[in-house]
């Protein structure tokens, strides 16, 4: 049952906040709200429940009514994202310095566990290219034990930052930080993929961008050209037919065509089956990985890496479902579900698993009605791998170079970067370094850094927002006799004892030295100050202490303080820095604290 927050008939101040059920078809999902907490108005909500955050949505969406026609739907969408899967899995794991298998084994039972877990409706997992780069060099540093420990590690943690409900901190990843990342490890799978497209002989292959484009070139009088041909054709195949039939699944058919060249022509090229022997034909019995406490340990730093880019992507991908759909997923719930997923395709054997973005959208776009198609993806490919194996031998690798290839250059987001560099130097500077770092030093120290300049130049600009404004100037202009007003009413701008601060804007410890030296700037004739908060939404402890600074030097100088405006959260903080009376005064408007002033009000 899909729920939204509706609002009962009745007065606002008695308005009371209801569950009910959305008419089918509709496109909104569970709303979440805070405990039991007043709205704006005063109306209270209610919060919903631990079961309600964490009930995946195919259950959702079996409450709904689940009917033979959209089972026949879900069917169709769930095929055809299998034959995007089955070439895209086989090459991902290639490239990751897995077997192909392992590949298959990540996509069916992790994209099933993903699918039928998930916290979006449309969600499709299986294995990333985002994660060939981390994927390889944990097999490189720790083998293969230890990748499928890194990974079951990643899935524990996963599932535990869903319960703690840290799914919406994930979103705080400045947009030019993933745009960056996503580019660099697309450079990365690319310059992978030229050996197995060029035929090059290569027996000790670097894993670092720079060395492997070198020792590439050194071998360059190896190329195969039938390999090269290959690879050429497959790219062409793949590129003429999203031009020219875009419906067909192009990279399946230019795998087809590769492996039937292969197999007839006898084409003196590598492929699945002299490079791994092919693939088996049933899923293997699941066990669980070597366990020890320095293995863990070793393993650590890749199994948190997993987490954070596992986290990221499988997000984003839902974002993206969500704004295909208009739906909303549940972070948390999709957090849980891709922990779940992970651990699941550990004990199988398999390797990270995550929401893919191509996969999600494909599936939304062949009509698919909830989870069920996803389920449904993982089902297809185990029917290839039980019928089809033999044939898988064949593929050469050289076109699934020119697969990955492809996925690589669709991972860069131009658009999306032309638009980045437009927006001003921060974004454009935060976006060059994250692509730099990944290229050249790691995805870990990329996002890292990134976050951290996002982070900084988000600090900078909103310390430029705040504004510290004065009532009057401290040193009037010279006027004529005939302008002079003398003062009658009291009003700020005419009491020569009184002066006014105004601040506007989210005051925090980036901005909180613009207040620091407002007393040093107030005349021995102010007797009073009033700071006016009225325009403050938020300040932090930094930002309060000063203020707390601010009135015992004011109280020193015998200057009574009035702090005006104050929202509730913003004077619990100030209450909590030790700002009560008879320090300073508390008044809900600047006339009050004025009028206040003039009658001598005790403190």
């Amino acid at each position: 049952m899909t729920e939204l927050l509706a609002a009962s008939a009745g007065p606002p101040s008695h308005r009371a906040w209801q569950v009910v059920e959305n008419p089918p078809g509709s496109y909104y999902s569970n709303t979440q709200v805070a405990p039991d907490v007043n709205d704006s108005n005063g109306s209270q909500r209610t919060a919903p429940s631990f079961v309600d955050l964490f009930t995946p949505k195919l259950i959702t969406v079996l409450r709904e009514g689940y009917s033979l026609a959209k089972l026949r739907g879900d069917a169709i969408a769930g095929l055809t994202v299998a034959i995007v899967a089955l070439p895209l899995s086989m090459a991902i794991a290639i490239a990751s310095g897995a077997t192909p298998a392992q590949g298959l084994y990540t996509a069916i039972i992790g994209g099933f566990l993903v699918s039928m877990l998930s916290g979006s409706r449309y969600q499709v997992g299986g294995p990333a290219g985002a994660f060939i780069v981390l994927v390889a060099s944990t097999v490189a540093l720790h083998g293969m034990d230890g990748l499928i420990l890194a990974t079951l590690l990643s899935g524990i943690m996963l599932a535990i930052a869903g319960f703690l409900r840290l799914g919406v901190f994930i979103k705080f990843i400045p947009y030019p930080v993933t745009v960056g990342f996503t580019a660099g490890i697309a450079i990365i799978i690319g310059a992978s993929q030229l050996k197995d497209f060029f035929g090059l002989t290569i027996e000790d292959e670097p894993g670092a961008f720079l060395a492997k484009i070198v020792a590439l070139w050194d071998v360059r009088a190896s190329m195969t050209w039938v390999s090269l041909a290959l690879a050429l054709a497959a790219l062409a195949i793949i590129l003429g037919l999203r031009r020219w039939r875009p419906q067909w699944p192009g990279m399946l058919i230019a795998i087809a065509a590769g492996a039937l060249a292969a197999a007839f022509l006898d084409l003196p090229v590598s492929t699945i089956g002299t490079e791994f022997g092919g693939i088996p034909s049933a899923l293997p019995a699941p066990k669980m990985p070597a366990l020890s406490m320095d293995k863990v340990i070793a393993v650590m730093p890749a199994a948190v890496s997993f987490t954070m880019l596992g986290a990221i992507e499988s997000l984003l991908s839902a974002v993206v479902a969500d704004g295909m759909t208009g739906r909303r997923h549940r972070s948390n719930c999709e957090l849980v579900a891709q922990g779940v997923a992970n651990i699941g395709s550990a004990l199988f054997g398999g390797f990270c698993v995550t929401g893919t973005i191509a996969r999600t959208a494909t599936n939304v776009r062949a009509g698919s009605n909830g989870p069920i198609s996803g389920m449904l993806h993982s089902v297809f490919l185990l029917l290839f791998m039980l019928l089809a194996a033999p044939l898988a031998a064949y593929i050469p690798l050289a076109a699934l170079a020119a697969v990955l290839l492809v996925v690589s250059w669709n991972m860069i987001e131009k658009s999306a970067i032309s638009i980045l560099m437009r927006s001003g130097s921060g974004e454009a500077a935060v976006l060059a370094v994250t692509f730099i770092l990944t290229v050249f030093k790691g995805l870990t120290e990329a996002i890292l850094v990134g976050v951290l300049m996002g982070a900084l130049l988000f600090i900078r600009r909103m310390s430029t927002m705040l504004e510290v404004e004065s009532d009057t100037p401290f040193v009037s202009a010279d006027r004529a006799d005939a302008d002079t007003i003398t003062p009658t009413d009291g009003a700020p701008s005419t009491d020569p004892a009184i002066v006014i601060y105004r601040i506007t804007g989210v005051l925090f410890f980036g901005a909180a030295a613009s207040i620091d030296s407002i007393l040093d700037r107030i005349q021995d004739k102010h007797r009073a100050l009033i700071i006016d908060f009225s325009e403050v939404p938020l300040l932090d402890a930094t930002s309060a202490n000063i203020i707390d600074g601010l009135a015992e030097k004011a109280q020193k100088r015998k200057i009574d303080l009035w702090l005006t405006g104050t929202r509730p959260k913003v004077q619990q903080v100030l209450e909590v820095h030790g700002l009560h009376p008879p320090l300073m005064t508390y008044a809900d408007t600047v006339e009050d604290a004025i009028a206040d002033f003039h009658q001598g009000a005790p403190k």
